[in-house]
């Protein structure tokens, strides 16, 4: 009765004998192994199981404490057909009557279940490289709101790490007050996507340093085998990138409105300025004309003189409209760099907006000309010095510096102001068209842009420099006129920069190339 049982168990079952030699098998060991049961009998354990097998009953029989003790270890073994099998083996060491030692092993073939036990975890492996390496935040908690599943993208998201986060903090606390409640209440509601699933919803989370985050939800509720629900599942999508993204294309579009009504205005002032022209022309000729019927001693020579250059100023200020309206390409020459600074501050000191601001002006007066287009360098002079006077909110000091740098051969323009400063993020940026930091319909973002392309017209860069808090500092580099070179320490004038002996001279014919309708009367 006992070897029928021992005949029908699932298990292969083996004697062996001192010498390791099968004296007993089963019929299942046949199937296990794929030997006939006739050539089983006799093979050594090695021969049947393998070297792991043997060694495994090696190590037992020389140690008599060990009889009666079960050692179970899971083993591999080529059956007759080549096969590779996987399998447990437990070996018993006992003593039966006729007083020879016996090991009484049991083997059970697993080779199934250690390929099952293989895909699963290879499929776990999969699942978890995919959750952990997604881009979206991804957070599963237990009924309780006990987290179990955090990610890299949530720690990205929130600024807490999966330590912190797991079996330690409750669920509730990644939202503000009552969010949570209402996440689970249309889980359970067949109006956001079905029972136990949200659609992609907008929501706000709180990060670690309390900042509330913007997020895309989608969410699950996990059911068991009785359809209870055991747990809830949320892929957390941040929405900052694509809202940020959403609010620029915004803001572009508004300013390309603001350019296309700017580029119809510039039409119409290049139409204005060519009627301007005229009659600027007329007032030039006639002051002139009455500029020489008075004599020399009359202080009405002053007004007319005064006159005549408000009037020339205003006939440069058309052509660069008429130039800037066709993009002709500017005439470059000798510009006096301090003159077109007192020039275009003359402009602005007098305006509301400068009123409590102080201006420093420590200009070189030995400085040489630059070589240039005078109209285009006072836009951006201006330009620089309207944007100081907004970063200082109309109350601050402002210091426009010019130098003559011997070592890189560069005469140098800084202009430093005392306000708010630039933010390092946006140091690389303030001379991209459009980009500003200022409120919709407070500018256009092509100020910095348009003067920073003027200076590489000049084939010069603008240098700056900011602190937050502590003022900005824009450094102008342009090289000087071949023809002009600076003076001894101790001179002063612009007629010590012409070469040679016809220094005066050649500041008369420079002032005649800039103000031709008005030679007779520039000195």
């Amino acid at each position: 009765m006992f070897q029928s049982i021992i005949e029908l168990s699932n298990d292969g079952i083996l004697v062996f004998n001192d010498r390791l030699r099968v004296e007993y098998a089963n019929r299942t060991i046949s199937q296990i192994t794929a030997y006939e049961h006739a050539r089983i009998m006799g093979m050594t354990i090695a021969e049947l199981l393998g070297d792991k097998s043997r060694a495994l009953l090696e190590d037992i029989f020389p140690h008599p404490e060990k009889y009666g003790e079960k050692t179970c270890t899971e083993i591999q073994f080529t059956t007759a057909g080549g096969n590779v099998r996987d399998a447990e083996i437990c070996i018993v060491l006992a003593t039966p009557p006729d007083g020879r030692d016996k090991a009484y092993a049991y083997i059970r073939d697993i080779t199934d279940q250690k390929r099952i036990e293989s895909e699963v975890r290879e499929a776990n492996e999969f699942f978890r490289n995919l959750i952990s390496s997604s881009v979206d935040g991804i957070i599963a908690a237990d009924m309780k709101g006990n987290i179990f599943i955090f990610n890299n993208g949530a720690e990205n998201l929130t600024g807490y790490t999966a330590e912190e986060m797991i079996g330690k903090i409750h669920i509730t606390k990644l939202y503000p007050e009552g969010v949570a409640k209402e996440i689970m209440k249309k889980l359970r509601s067949p109006e956001h996507g079905g029972v136990g699933k949200l659609n992609p919803s907008q929501l706000n989370l709180v990060s670690k340093n309390g900042e509330e985050i913007p997020f895309q939800l989608s969410a699950a509720l996990i059911y068991d085998s009785e359809g209870k629900e055991t747990a809830s599942v949320g892929i957390f999508t941040d929405l900052r990138p694509r809202l940020a993204m959403e609010r620029k294309l915004e803001e572009t579009h508004m300013q390309l409105v603001s350019s296309e009504k700017l580029a119809s205005l510039g039409k119409l002032a290049a139409g204005i300025a060519h009627e301007i022209n005229n009659p600027l022309g007329g007032i030039l000729i006639y002051a002139s004309l009455m500029l020489e019927d008075h004599p020399p001693d009359d202080d009405k020579r002053q007004d007319l003189a005064r006159i005549i250059r408000e009037a020339g100023r205003c006939k440069e200020i058309v052509k660069s409209l008429l130039e800037f309206a066709r993009q002709s390409e500017p005439k470059m020459e000798p510009v006096d760099i301090n003159l077109t600074i007192t020039e275009g501050l003359f402009f602005l000191e007098n305006q509301a907006f400068f009123h409590n601001i102080r201006i420093i002006k420590n200009l070189e007066p030995s400085l040489p000309f630059a070589l240039g287009n005078a109209s285009q360098l006072k836009q951006v002079f201006m330009n620089i010095t309207v944007n100081a006077a907004e970063a200082m909110h109309g109350s601050g000091t402002l210091t426009i510096a010019t130098s003559f740098d011997r070592e890189r051969k560069q005469i140098m323009i800084e202009f430093t102001d005392t306000g708010e400063g630039i933010p390092e993020e946006n140091l690389t940026r303030i001379f991209d068209p459009f980009f500003t930091t200022k409120a919709v319909g407070k500018g256009t973002g092509l100020g910095l842009s348009t003067a920073y392309g003027i200076i590489e017209g000049h084939g010069s860069k603008i240098e700056v420099k900011s602190k937050v808090g502590v003022g900005t500092t824009f450094t102008i580099p342009l090289a000087p006129y071949p023809e002009t070179q600076p003076i001894a320490e101790g001179h002063s004038g612009v007629a010590g920069y012409i070469g040679g002996q016809e220094s005066v001279k050649g500041l008369q014919r420079m002032h005649d190339r800039r103000f031709p309708l008005i030679r007779t009367f520039a000195l």
